[in-house]
Parts: structure tokens; sequence; C-alpha cells
């Protein structure tokens, strides 16, 4: 099974709410995410202890470059966020590189599943 883990404990609240549906991710991540496929929604430190908050199948999975994300793209990756500045931000904290807007991400569209 594979997981879209979460860093900060800000996306806890706004994941089980669905106010996040979207996740960016740098680089191709396509050869590891596909359409269809499920995955564990997790949060918690890099590797550290993680909590399972649910399971979603991913709705759809796209490569492109940061400047072509569209502003509800930007904003489903985090509801604060209204720019492609603001998501740069968050991409050189997570990945502590120098990331530009001509660099690829992988964009995960995801949905939760049921569990009955």
């Amino acid at each position: 099974m594979f997981a879209l883990n979460f860093y900060s404990e800000f996306y806890e609240e706004v994941l089980k709410n669905g106010r996040k549906t979207i996740t960016v991710r740098l680089g191709d991540k396509s050869d590891k995410y596909q359409s269809g496929m499920l995955a564990w929604v997790t949060v918690g430190p890099r590797f550290g202890r993680r909590q399972k908050l649910f399971t979603c199948i991913l709705d759809r999975v796209e490569v492109k470059t940061i400047d072509s994300l569209s502003p509800r793209e930007i904003q489903k990756e985090n509801p604060e966020f209204r720019t492609t500045d603001d998501l740069l931000n968050l991409l050189r904290r997570i990945y502590t590189e120098d990331i530009s807007v001509e660099d690829t991400v992988t964009v995960i569209h995801f949905s939760p599943v049921s569990e009955y």
C-alpha cells in the first residue's frame, strides 16, 4: 500500500474536512503514483511515527511545471495559498532546494474512500 504523507499538523484538519484534495510533489512521480490507485493519507514527521487519517483513491495524476498550475490547484494544495509564490515557498521549505517556476511537479488529485 502506498501513502501520501503530510508533515505539517496544519494539514490534518483540512484533510479531514475535505478542503485539501490535491497534493503537489516535486519531480515526476508518475511512475510511483497512478490514477485509480488506493493510498493511505497520513500525517507525521518524515522518519517518525505517522497517523493514518483515511484511505483515498488517486483520481488523477498529472505532471506539469509549477508555472502551469491553475489558481484552483494552488488553493486545493493549501486553502490559504493564492499565488505561485505561496506554493514555491512551501516547496522550498519541504525540499530545501532551489526551486523555480520551471521545475516539474506531480499534481495528485485524490478523494477519500468510505470504509464500512
